[in-house]
């Protein structure tokens, strides 16, 4: 029988956890809070609910490490959101509206579809004319849309 696998809500935090990890070295549920813009309780519920889960485990004067299990998880998450990330920026979409986006979806994709569209960037990457053709096509399109 599988885990289940952890809620989107879930994701995101051991996803920000491992980003301040690399940033500053460690991650206490005060920058947690502050980077993701919600309140210390809150933060303080789901580390308990990912503790219990063995995701992390809190380590005294270092704060909150991540276990094996809550490393691959936030890896995941992170290489999910780096393949949007790089298809989104082929076809010049503005940076706030890319965020939002991949927000909105990148724990909703399948790992074939995100394949797919690592598969087609790459494709796109390798025949910059041929990209340049869609977005001209594009821009034409639009234009005569409106």
């Amino acid at each position: 029988m599988s885990e289940p696998t952890p809620s989107q809500s879930a994701e995101d935090y051991l996803e920000r956890i491992q980003e301040l990890i690399n940033e500053k070295g460690y991650a206490r549920v005060v920058d947690i809070a502050k980077s993701l813009g919600v309140k210390q309780g809150s933060v303080t519920s789901m580390v308990q609910r990912l503790g219990e889960m063995g995701y992390l485990n809190y380590v005294k004067y270092r704060g909150l490490v991540l276990t094996e299990k809550g490393r691959n998880v936030a890896q995941a998450v992170q290489q999910r959101h780096e393949t949007l990330s790089r298809f989104f920026s082929l076809f010049d979409i503005a940076d706030s509206v890319q965020a939002r986006d991949i927000e909105g979806i990148e724990h909703h994709l399948s790992s074939e579809t995100l394949q797919l569209l690592a598969d087609l960037a790459a494709f796109m990457e390798a025949r910059p004319e041929l990209l340049k053709e869609f977005l001209k096509r594009r821009r034409a399109a639009n234009a005569n849309r409106t």
